[in-house]
């Protein structure tokens, strides 16, 4: 008899949302509801599709199918921690519906196990990402004791995120250590990507940002209206690039609720926010620079000069804020998988010829690679079940042979049954496919490279192909080859490939001109940020200027002495 299984309404491997059916003995456990049609759910004999709903945070793409649930069930039970409870009605508020719903979600406590059922409790811990996102261990004790009787824990992630942000505490895995669950159900948004500290992140958006404003430029930044809208407003507020400057910061739309949203949960907020918080005010402030305002709707046209900064929706016509000057906005859209520039530009500025300045940042609020490996060696469990992230993304997680040599990997898709089985012999499934053999051609004086189609379907291979342009080096005997993205050829302080081309261009100290530079990542391990990927525009103590067409040895081998000294 199987104990444990897993039922797949949505993986969130694009927009269908997470919705997982845990059955543990005889009980059946719905993990989140971010379905946007629930039919799927809803039973012939109108019986309720699970004993109980367990909600890991507020996101749209976990929690919006809950009311229809709770619409369809009423009786059906339905927990989430204090502050999930208190946000989950952004859900279904829009500009014309401002009512909120009578509540119907069940707060649980942190860290406090609950007996739901003989022999089944729940535990929460919060997952950082989003105030109350939490992390959902279930511990089933079947009530009948015999020789093969046993306990079974399982423990789902939601999404989560070991680093701190400025407005949430990053996940106490310290607290977790050595927990071995049998299951681990984990999101892998980011795959096996490597992101810079979020520190870095952070400075890299202001200093962008900071130079936009220097150049008389306006920049508009479209986010999660809950979450990383106020992250976004947090940072402007209290980075050193900004206090104290003359400028208007505007939030718009749902981003402007999901402010208010947050000012009722001060008290669950970090201690550097409340304690923000006590001396001024947290987001709305007219008279302390930079000002912070909600944007009149009469005011969306009237934007550009003097340069100001605008938060608003990620899902809104961003046209209406830059359409009658478009040279004088800067958008920065935050990097998401599988997301090119040139695709974002034609869905912001589709029939619409004149465009504005489009940058994307990262600002990441999921784990990239190493941190979810971090999380996995960590608990140690027996199955890891991947969830939420592009497919190709997760299917990199299931072939690292460092994950498949210790645990049982599991990619379910939606609609399928993923088994359980604890304690027996398991038969790993073969790795998926990750290299693949191409042809070269050599005719005359130029090289063709032909690909099999599988890689030019890799819904990647947009990314890599985004400019048609690519860079080339050797690393060692093997030729490394990426894509040249859009952002790296139309930055603003200079094109780096029109740089390399006319030897009398002055070059920047940063690491896009630096020897080291090597498929988005720093080469020198004498650089503290060695094997991380790194902006373009970024720079450290160990940087080498690369070496020009015209440049003798000994200029090669004389970096900029005088910005080191000034570092």
């Amino acid at each position: 008899m199987i104990e444990l299984e897993c039922l797949t309404y949505g993986v969130g491997h694009a927009d269908e949302g997470i919705c997982l059916l845990l059955r543990a003995g005889p009980y059946r456990v719905l993990l989140d509801c971010g379905l946007a049609d629930i039919s799927p759910l809803l039973t012939k004999k109108k019986n309720p599709p699970a004993d109980l709903v367990l909600c890991s945070h507020a996101h749209a793409d976990h929690a919006r199918g809950l009311l229809k649930l709770h619409q369809a069930y009423p009786k059906l039970p339905i927990y989430a921690s204090e502050v999930t409870t208190q946000l989950l009605s952004f859900n279904w508020l829009t500009d014309t519906t401002k009512k909120k719903p009578t509540p119907f979600c069940q707060a649980l406590p942190w860290r406090s196990p609950i007996e739901f059922f003989d022999g089944l409790t729940v535990q929460l811990y919060p997952a950082g990402h989003l105030p109350g996102a939490a992390a959902i261990l279930i511990t089933y004790a079947p009530t009948v004791a015999d020789e093969s009787s046993r306990s079974y824990k399982i423990f789902y992630t939601g999404d989560f995120f070991l680093s701190s942000t400025r407005m949430v505490e990053g996940f106490p895995l310290e607290e977790l250590r050595g927990l071995q669950p049998d299951v681990l159900i984990v999101e892998g948004s980011y795959g096996t990507s490597r992101h810079p500290h979020r520190r870095q992140q952070e400075n890299n958006l202001a200093e962008r940002i900071k130079q936009a404003i220097a150049a008389h430029q306006s920049v508009l930044l479209p986010a999660t209206p809950l979450g990383l809208a106020q992250e976004l407003l947090f940072l402007l507020r209290s980075h050193h690039y900004f206090t104290g400057q003359n400028i208007d910061i505007w939030v718009d739309g749902q981003a402007a609720a999901g402010c208010d949203a947050y000012l009722d949960i001060l008290p669950h907020l970090p201690t550097a926010v409340q304690n923000f918080a006590s001396h001024q005010a947290l987001f709305w402030d007219e008279r302390v620079r930079p000002r912070v305002r909600r944007l009149p709707l009469e005011q969306r046209s009237q934007l550009g000069q003097p340069p100001c900064i605008v938060i608003t929706d990620e899902a809104t016509d961003l046209r209406q804020y830059y359409q009658a000057h478009p040279d004088r906005w800067l958008i920065l859209l935050p990097q998401e998988p599988y997301l090119s520039t040139s695709e974002l530009r034609r869905e912001i500025t589709e029939n619409h010829p004149t465009l504005p300045t489009i940058n994307t940042y990262l600002l990441a609020q999921h784990c990239d690679g190493p941190g979810t490996m971090q999380l996995i060696h960590n608990l140690r469990p027996q199955h890891v079940v991947f969830i939420h992230g592009p497919s190709a993304y997760l299917a990199d997680l299931t072939g690292l042979e460092e994950l498949r040599n210790r645990y049982h990997l599991h990619s379910p898709n939606n609609g399928s049954r993923v088994e359980l089985p604890i304690g027996k012999t398991f038969l790993q499934p073969a790795a998926p496919e990750t290299s693949y053999e191409g042809e070269i051609t050599e005719v005359e004086d130029a090289v063709y490279i032909t690909l099999p189609p599988i890689v030019t379907t890799d819904p990647r291979w947009r990314i890599l192909a985004d400019t048609g342009v690519v860079e080339i080096h050797w690393q060692g005997e093997e030729l490394v080859l990426r894509g040249v993205p859009q952002r790296d050829l139309l930055r603003q302080e200079g094109d780096r490939l029109l740089d390399w081309m006319d030897a009398n261009s002055p070059l920047r100290n940063c690491c896009g001109n630096c020897f080291h530079y090597r498929g988005q990542r720093c080469r020198n391990p004498a650089s503290p940020l060695y094997e991380f990927k790194v902006t373009p525009e970024g720079f450290c103590p160990a940087f080498e200027s690369a070496p020009l067409p015209n440049q003798t040895d000994q200029d090669q081998q004389e970096p900029d002495k005088q910005h080191q000294d000034d570092w």
